[in-house]
């Protein structure tokens, strides 16, 4: 692309048309399943084929955003999406599930994949991965600095990948793909599109400040940063919104394309139209300060001072084109007009021409007709004419004539427009033998402390997940299970790849060959490094063809995701989380030093209801590079066996337990003692393995 793409969001019919009228390249909307945006409108099958039409009218794209995880039985659904989106001629798949991008791939061939920002790319070995797994394009973490943006986008030029990005509108506190708050707290998945947005509520660090929302940022806007975005190489330029009114739609698409235009956006109306105490830059430009926000009455009381006027602005179809005619009048022939757009040419005939009794139709009047092309989406290029002499044409004829062409050239338009998909087989459902295995038990710990009184219990664990950065302390004193059972969890979100590939290297020196993957980031750098590859929480295995995509990436063995109700067919072996808070959010602005600051930090947030959130910061190099929030109580299914009986390996994840708590924990879990329960816990997010809601 010579000018990066404007993509605008589209909950429903007006704001698409909002958005082409206003000057979008491309819009994105969801259907009635699978979007993660799914209170919106979105469209249902004769809406999706309106919406394309529509876009392809104006030469912009539609790409439809399949952007949830999947159960198992919801494929035959994502079939009858696929066969709707091949018929409408969408020109592209926004994907998070990689079971979902692997059955597109091979039931829809011809669609273009693109990697949601669920995904969590934020690293060339991402976009790698990514391109292998047949994606064309990757939607890229909010969090990333330009610095890092850059660096992404170098990789994908140089594997021929595409970048897009957000520019505009809401900020989410936890890293896209990143967070079960509002499923741990509300049963309303993110992940399934029904997050209740929980973080917008009263969360604090400090008891002094109850009401405030330490977990709510302002909006994004990088209008303003246009030169450098561009110059740093990216292809899309993507909004936000599919919750957001059309007026919402129009502001921000027409502020962007001023700015592509080299013109000042009106910051003014876009903050008045919908803000959150303003906009912020600090991730793209590292100054992250000053970013949190909250809707304000001032906010809301703006808007009604813009919206009339940004309505009147979208009323009218944009003129998108400009038409060349040439007309032929001749005698006892039908009349013809051909007009073409420059690229396209069409031809219509009308009546035959009369003998004029007194003023023949000439190239003026012919002028002066073809022009009144009114709410299309047309001006008038330059007009030619055949002409005997003394013919005439009445004025009703000539509009006609005009409104016939102005239809055959938008349906000319459409066609040429349109891509011509080709639907291939259905994938089947990947199998697996039933496992009569007893699953076996791993270890996950946050600090070397928590290994103090696990004694004879190292040697009954499958294994251990050791955080990277105590890799080297590790493996310099005692080890109470060897370097050849730990598996190395490196950064959920990775801020210099370069320094975490060498760490992998330094640790790979020290005798440890299996990396846990919390991205797919991780997944290549371990392949490309040499380490034996295991799936956790961050890649998201909700159904059979995940595991087997995941599988086929070359991984051992995986977690299946606490949201899925029964476990998928193991065609890769798979774990499940058996205790342990589950992470709500991994985020780069840790809440608490930003109320706060470390130095009082007690790794709490308190919310509304008295509930502790447990806070913890990552350090694998020199300074933070992630907060992490933790839920207020664990999970326990000690007493509960069977909703870990058919799994390959139940994981026990710890957080700020002490040594003496880890070891009751594994006595619980390994020998069945009843003592250790905690007095509040959970059984997890999901519809549990014997069919109740847990």
């Amino acid at each position: 692309m010579s000018r990066p793409e404007l993509l605008a969001p589209a909950g429903g019919m007006e704001s698409l048309t909002a958005a082409l009228r206003c000057g979008a390249d491309a819009v994105y909307a969801g259907a009635k399943q699978f979007s993660a945006r799914a209170s919106a409108e979105n469209f249902d099958a004769a809406g999706l084929r309106d919406a394309a039409a529509l876009c392809h009218l104006y030469g912009a794209k539609l790409y439809l955003a399949v952007n949830t995880l999947l159960f198992d039985s919801e494929f035959p659904a994502l079939d009858r999406l696929l066969e709707t989106a091949a018929e409408a001629g969408a020109d592209g798949c926004i994907v998070q599930d990689f079971g979902a991008a692997a059955y597109i791939s091979k039931r829809l061939p011809t669609l273009r994949l693109h990697a949601s920002t669920q995904m969590t790319i934020h690293t060339p070995a991402g976009v790698r991965y990514a391109k292998q797994a047949g994606f064309c394009r990757a939607v890229a973490a909010r969090e990333l600095s330009a610095e890092q943006l850059r660096a992404v986008c170098e990789e994908a030029k140089r594997c021929g990948m595409e970048i897009e990005m957000f520019v505009h509108g809401a900020h989410c506190m936890s890293v896209s793909g990143q967070c079960w708050m509002s499923a741990a707290m509300g049963g309303r998945s993110a992940n399934r599109g029904c997050c209740a947005q929980p973080c917008r509520l009263p969360f604090t660090a400090d008891a002094a400040q109850r009401e405030a929302c330490a977990l709510s940022l302002k909006d994004m806007s990088l209008a303003e940063q246009l030169p450098l975005i561009e110059a740093i190489g990216v292809d899309s330029l993507k909004i936000e919104g599919r919750m957001k009114r059309p007026e919402y739609v129009a502001a921000a698409v027409t502020a962007f394309r001023r700015a592509l235009n080299g013109e000042r956006p009106d910051m003014a109306e876009l903050q008045a139209v919908f803000s959150r105490s303003g906009f912020t830059d600090g991730y793209f430009t590292g100054k992250r300060q000053d970013m949190f926000g909250t809707r304000r009455k001032e906010d809301v009381t703006a808007a009604q001072t813009v919206l009339s006027g940004i309505r009147a602005r979208c009323q009218k179809p944009r003129k998108a084109a400009a038409l060349d005619a040439h007309f032929v009048l001749r005698a006892g022939q039908p009349v013809t007009l051909t007009v073409s757009d420059g690229e396209r040419t069409v031809t219509v005939s009308g009546d035959c021409p009369q003998q004029a009794n007194s003023r023949p139709t000439d190239l003026p009047m012919l002028e002066k007709q073809f022009a009144k092309l009114g709410d299309t989406i047309y001006t008038l290029g330059a007009v030619t004419a055949e002409l005997d002499d003394g013919m005439m044409l009445p004025a009703s004829a000539l509009n006609a004539l005009r409104r016939d062409a102005a239809a055959a050239m938008d349906t000319a338009r459409i066609r040429s427009n349109t891509p011509a998909h080709q639907l291939g087989e259905i994938p089947a459902m990947p199998t697996a033998p039933e496992s009569a295995e007893t699953p076996q038990f791993r270890l996950q710990i946050r600090r070397l402390a928590q290994l103090d009184a696990v004694g004879d219990y190292a040697a009954r664990l499958d294994a251990l997940l050791l955080p990277l950065g105590l890799a080297t302390e590790y493996a310099a004193g005692r080890q109470p299970i060897p370097p050849e059972r730990v598996m190395l969890l490196a950064p959920r979100f990775c801020v210099d790849e370069p320094k975490i590939a060498q760490l992998l290297k330094n640790a790979y020196d020290l005798g440890y060959r299996q990396l846990a993957c919390q991205h797919i980031g991780d997944v290549q750098l371990g392949r490309e490094l040499g380490f034996a590859l295991h799936g956790t929480l961050g890649l998201h295995i909700s159904n059979s063809y995940a595991a087997a995509a995941m599988r086929d990436a070359g991984l051992l063995d995986g977690l299946c995701t606490p949201e899925t109700p029964a476990l998928p067919a193991q065609m890769l072996p798979l774990g499940v989380f058996a205790y342990g808070r589950l992470p709500l959010m991994l985020t780069r602005n840790c809440p608490v030093r930003a109320q706060v600051g470390c130095g009082k930090c007690r790794h709490t947030l308190t919310d509304r209801r008295g509930a502790a959130v447990y806070t913890d910061c990552t350090r694998c190099l020199e300074k933070p590079d992630y907060a992490e929030l933790f839920n207020a109580v664990p999970v326990w299914t000690a007493d509960k066996p069977q909703l870990y009986a058919d799994a390959a390996y139940a994981l026990l994840a710890m957080t700020d337990e002490k040594p003496a708590r880890v070891r009751e924990i594994l006595a619980a879990y390994l020998d069945g003692e009843t003592a250790a329960a905690p007095q509040k816990f959970t059984r997890g997010l999901s519809v549990s393995r014997n069919g109740t809601h847990s």
